[in-house]
């Protein structure tokens, strides 16, 4: 935090980055581990927790999100560890939600039982298809009946407050039935849900073998059938479609990502994590060894900083608003430009169009950076 907002945060993001193998479109910041370094992790966790942050007030959690990376490696103690060390520096409320993400293969009745031991309420499986083909090709470790397997194994064990990942628009050589995986989705009954469309990176091994003419990206007319396949398929199920990549049951939203989409404060500790303090955006360094060394040291392991200009702020106000289901309250100079999209069926008044509010439907999801930009664009922003 950069001390210069007076800033406070009642949400914590701890970055976790280590896996056991890189997935074919990963690019984020991951260390391999066959043997994952569980002591010198929490070490480096608590050093960073402890560096002082002059004009920051510190209130109990409402929201604590373990990332990564693979938390669940961490496995059942050393994930009662990170809590424990957490806890000594930066006290939880009592009805905070405390989000671990975890693969499938990682879920076991005993991991389950001390992770709820632990504190965690709420799971994130990282599933992304039930097609065994399909994830052999994303590189993943567990297939389709382990994923099953470990919903069941979760939500018998008392952590039955849990989100599905899964990712859309792969290639179309894989043959993928996207309602097949949809139905998996609804069959197990999860309440909160989480879609990603595939993108592919330059430098992840998928990127490599676009490069090399081996793999071909999913059509644009393909990626938007499927998101409003699942659109209208899991909001037909009940689930509320509140954020551009997310669906919920009602009133099992995410409260730690919907920080997030409200430009509310947070602080980010771990490799690569990211944190905003009302006025300023900062990031750690990326390396896995590079940040232990710099928190060894006990110096500040931050690799960038951005202080925002008001263009900014305005920018992340539409772009933001857009994005989720609460909408925009627009300016003014706004109305004209977003009622050409109101008409197209791309946004929708909340409420009345004198009441200046909109926002997005699926169709507008689609086109969401170039409506944020179209209104980014217009004079009162520059």
């Amino acid at each position: 935090m950069s001390g210069t907002s007076d800033a406070s945060y009642r949400h914590l993001y701890v970055h976790v980055p280590f896996c056991a193998r890189r997935c074919s479109y990963c690019d984020f910041s991951i260390a391999v581990r066959r043997q994952v370094p569980v002591d010198a992790f929490v070490q480096a966790i608590a050093a960073e927790l402890m560096l002082p942050q002059p004009g920051v007030a510190i209130h109990a959690l409402d929201t604590l999100y373990l990332g990564g990376g693979t938390p669940s490696l961490l496995g059942a103690d050393g994930v009662h560890r990170l809590l424990d060390t957490i806890r000594r520096t930066t006290p939880l409320a009592a009805s905070a939600e405390v989000t671990l993400e975890a693969n499938p293969e990682d879920i076991t009745t005993d991991a389950v039982r001390a992770w709820r031991d632990a504190g965690i309420t709420r799971l994130s499986i990282g599933v992304q298809s039930f097609d065994d083909a399909v994830l052999q090709w994303m590189h993943r470790v567990h297939d389709a009946a382990s994923a099953e397997r470990a919903v069941h194994i979760a939500r018998d064990g008392g952590l039955g407050a849990f989100s599905l990942d899964l990712i859309f628009a792969v290639p179309e050589l894989l043959s993928r039935d996207w309602a097949r995986d949809l139905d998996a989705v609804l069959s197990l009954d999860p309440d909160h849900v989480s879609l990603y469309g595939l993108t592919i990176e330059p430098h992840t091994p998928l990127g490599r073998q676009r490069a090399r003419g081996a793999s071909v990206d999913a059509s644009e007319d393909r990626y938007a059938v499927e998101f409003l396949e699942a659109h209208e398929r899991l909001a037909s199920a009940g689930f509320e479609h509140y954020e551009v990549s997310n669906f919920a049951r009602p009133g099992r939203r995410a409260i730690h990502n919907s920080a997030y989409w409200s430009g509310a404060p947070y602080r980010g500790v771990g490799p690569s994590a990211h944190g905003f303090d009302g006025l300023e955006r900062r990031w750690n360094i990326s390396a896995y060894a590079a940040w232990e060394k710099a928190t060894g040291a006990g110096t500040d392991p931050v690799e960038g900083r951005e202080l925002l200009t008001e263009a900014n702020r305005e920018a992340e106000r539409v772009y933001l608003g857009l994005r989720t289901r609460d909408g925009l309250q627009l300016r003014a100079t706004e109305v004209k430009t977003a009622s050409v999209w109101v008409a197209a069926g791309w946004m929708e008044w909340v409420g009345s169009a004198s009441e200046r509010h909109v926002r997005c439907t699926p169709q507008g999801w689609l086109r969401l950076d170039r409506l944020a930009g179209d209104l980014t664009a217009l004079p009162s922003h520059s």
